[in-house]
């Protein structure tokens, strides 16, 4: 016979406890917004004039980022912010989802532009507080994406390369911690490279100021592949690594390489790949062939696979073969900002509302990665679905003794250790000067 203390016939449920916070552990991310001084910046940048929803920007942005972090993909999921005293731990007055949506709608492009300068205050910030390279390396990874829509009314959606409508965005990530750097949103139908070259140097721009001295090297695949676009990284002094299509030039060049020139490479799974390279247009062309696992298949047709890259980085073919594949790791960054940072979402029907939704979806993804790194040191990249579920969702219960406010956790949570020492190192930043 079941024992009576688990038997759920003998439940009762009752929603009347206003000293709850279901989601207590999002107090990391609202101290480094306090840190980083997200709510003055705001009102100080973003100046919507006599428009509806003008008054207090930084408000607004703060309650759409911190619903967006614990999972919010539409305005509606704001409500989540008023449940028990969850408002006691965010630092800010939380709106309504209808003035949220009214300030979204309030937004031109010039706007935009003054979120863009925002979001660019907040990386110098954020990297001034440690998580920034310094005078180390950097390496952007330049990509654009397709964020879909069902149906086309919204203002701006269309049907691009993939035959999906929706929109397009243009991204650039720092490929050793998957953050943001810049992001722009563009219609449905715009080719990849459109407005690239104006978007590189606004990227360029931003991590200068925001204190990356080091060298920059941008990867790219050959939606960005354009010699106007190569000029402006020239001069720029950016070194670079570009996939480059198949046209009838790049076939000629790789079919008249010496077979003797050819250098294998280790390949995944057992495959076969050697690499080489020639000159093209004044650059180097590294070309690298493969052939899959051996099988009879293969074996019948064992042609080889070539692909492509153009480049000025020194180095030999081997090394800067492996690390232009390593641009690959834009599509986790990518696929963490649309699925765990509602980037994959677009709540409005007018565009420059969507593209503001867009920029505060990527700062809430990369507070998400500033808390991990300031928090808890982890320097490389992050699943926002794992920090989520171990230390922002934690269930809590406020309570006050003397004048102060505790937040009781669960017992035994297993990454409470964890917890612990990064609300210590995030409470011992200084705010903004």
């Amino acid at each position: 016979m079941q024992d009576s203390s688990y038997d759920l016939e003998r439940l009762d449920v009752v929603f009347d406890d206003d000293h709850s916070v279901p989601n207590a552990g999002v107090l990391l991310v609202a101290r480094l917004s306090e840190v980083l001084g997200i709510e003055e910046i705001t009102d100080r940048c973003v100046r919507l004039g006599k428009r509806v929803g003008a008054y207090r920007p930084g408000r607004k942005l703060l309650t759409l980022m911190h619903s967006i972090i614990l999972g919010g993909d539409f305005i509606n999921d704001i409500r989540v912010l008023r449940a028990g005293s969850t408002c006691n731990v965010l630092g800010h007055q939380v709106m309504a989802e209808s003035t949220c949506g009214s300030f979204l709608r309030s937004f031109t492009f010039g706007h935009v532009k003054q979120l863009d300068r925002v979001s660019g205050i907040l990386l110098k910030r954020a990297w001034g507080h440690g998580c920034g390279p310094g005078d180390n390396p950097v390496t952007i990874d330049l990509d654009s994406t397709v964020a879909r829509t069902y149906g086309t009314k919204k203002q701006g959606t269309g049907f691009g390369y993939t035959k999906v409508v929706g929109y397009h965005p243009l991204i650039a990530t720092r490929a050793a911690t998957g953050e943001i750097l810049h992001i722009r949103q563009r219609t449905g139908s715009a080719g990849s490279g459109r407005g690239m070259k104006q978007f590189i140097s606004e990227t360029m721009a931003r991590i200068r100021r925001a204190g990356a001295t080091g060298q920059v090297t941008l990867r790219a695949d050959s939606g960005f592949f354009s010699m106007g676009f190569i000029k402006r990284l020239v001069d720029l002094g950016v070194p670079f690594s570009i996939t480059v299509p198949k046209n009838k030039a790049v076939v000629r060049l790789t079919t008249n390489i010496d077979d003797g020139s050819w250098t294998p490479i280790v390949y995944p799974d057992g495959g076969v790949g050697e690499v080489s390279e020639t000159k093209y247009k004044t650059y180097r062309l590294v070309v690298r062939r493969t052939r899959p696992t051996p099988t009879n298949q293969t074996e019948m047709w064992p042609d080889w696979e070539y692909h492509s890259f153009i480049t000025n980085r020194e180095g030999n073919v081997v090394f800067l073969d492996a690390d232009h594949r390593k641009h690959a790791v834009v599509e986790l960054a990518i696929r963490d900002w649309k699925q765990g940072a509602a980037g994959d979402h677009n709540p409005s029907g007018v565009f420059p509302a969507n593209a503001a939704w867009t920029v505060i979806a990527a700062l809430a993804h990369n507070m998400i990665r500033w808390t991990t790194a300031l928090g808890m040191g982890t320097t490389g990249p992050v699943v926002t679905k794992t920090v989520r579920r171990r230390y922002l969702t934690i269930p809590g219960r406020a309570t006050q003794r003397s004048r102060r406010t505790i937040m009781h956790f669960p017992t035994n949570w297993p990454w409470a250790d964890e917890f612990l020492a990064a609300i210590r190192r995030l409470q011992a930043l200084p705010p903004p000067a």
